[in-house]
């Protein structure tokens, strides 16, 4: 028989249809078996063989006429891709190799830039403890009516210190109120960091004014005698709830220098890859506020006592500057270092 004579889809299908069987047959053991089970060979033709077939099926849409050829293809490079391009582990180990290896190694990348934002914050706190002390009406300039919640210049002594050690009601009703700070709490944090495409200059004014309501209350409560019951009830939440907020300050502030200072590529390509390392920081803030609404919401609420309260903060402050500053070491110059924010990956 002349082959020649035969169909051009007919003899398409017939030159690279033994690609496209080896190609099925190791998906269907991927399928049945997962990744684990292929051989090295197979792993190192899969990619080769899924693109020899989406080569073909780009031919077939723009050439072919057999649509049941067609369909066959774009079953088969659709199957293939969830196995060229899925996570060779499972949610969980994702998780884990983020919270182990990759927030922490993202944080350090932009070590300056976190300290640039907690050195802005507390210079908010700093001015305003300083107005305070000269005149105690500036108050109210940092510290919405809403958010004092009458802790303000105006009432007594006792009633300040009867907000530091209030109870919170019965389990459903502390749930809620955590809920509700770690909400209140992530909204900010996430809005700090996107200001950061606007140059960072409104992030940098969100983090001063939350410095100078911190530094407002901490002024009223010092001027009361209450500086040790005060910084018993804001240090065990504050410590990862501050924290968590100066990291996306600083993600915001890494955005900003690559907008300001684009590198050799263009600017939309380093924002895309600098912009999931930062939103992988933004992640793991709000797990830690997460942590902080619970120690708020449920904790500060029902422990008044306060070496409790002091030890906690001392724990949850050394466990967070052990966790950023060597968890993952290792691990990252396994995997290959964890470009700097404003270089390129």
């Amino acid at each position: 028989m002349n082959q020649a004579a035969d169909p051009w889809s007919v003899r398409f299908r017939r030159e690279r249809e033994a690609t496209w069987v080896e190609l099925e047959k190791i998906v269907d053991q991927c399928e049945r078996h997962g990744l684990r089970r292929l051989s090295a060979a197979q792993l190192a033709r899969l990619p080769v063989l899924y693109r020899a077939a989406l080569s073909a099926l780009s031919v077939a849409r723009s050439s072919v006429l057999d649509r049941s050829l067609l369909a066959y293809l774009e079953a088969l490079v659709a199957r293939a891709y969830l196995w060229v391009y899925a996570p060779r582990r499972g949610a969980l180990a994702l998780a884990a190799h983020y919270a182990t290896t990759l927030f922490p190694a993202a944080v350090r990348a932009i070590r300056w830039h976190v300290a640039i934002a907690a050195a802005v914050l507390l210079l908010g706190a700093a001015i305003a403890f300083a107005l305070f002390r000269v005149d105690a009406d500036t108050y109210h300039y940092f510290v919405p009516s809403a958010l004092a919640q009458g802790r303000d210049p105006g009432a007594t002594t006792e009633h300040l210190r009867e907000t530091l050690f209030a109870g919170g009601g019965d389990d459903d009703d502390l749930l809620t109120f955590a809920a509700f700070l770690f909400t209140h709490n992530a909204s900010v944090a996430v809005l700090t960091y996107g200001l950061g495409f606007l140059f960072g200059v409104p992030a940098l004014l969100l983090l001063l004014y939350t410095g100078l309501m911190l530094g407002a209350m901490t002024a009223l409560y010092h001027d009361r005698d209450l500086a040790v019951e005060w910084w018993s009830w804001i240090l065990p939440h504050g410590v990862s709830e501050l924290l968590a907020i100066c990291l996306c300050g600083g993600a915001a502030l890494a955005v900003a220098q690559r907008l300001l200072f684009p590198g050799p590529h263009s600017r939309l390509h380093d924002l895309a890859a600098l912009g999931r390392r930062m939103g992988g920081i933004v992640a793991g803030s709000i797990a830690m506020l997460l942590l902080a609404g619970m120690i708020e919401g449920v904790f500060r609420q029902t422990v008044p006592d306060l070496r409790v309260r002091y030890l906690l903060a001392g724990v949850t402050a050394a466990c967070w500057l052990a966790y950023f500053t060597r968890v993952g070491r290792g691990r990252v110059a396994a995997d290959g270092p964890t470009p700097a924010a404003g270089t390129p990956p």
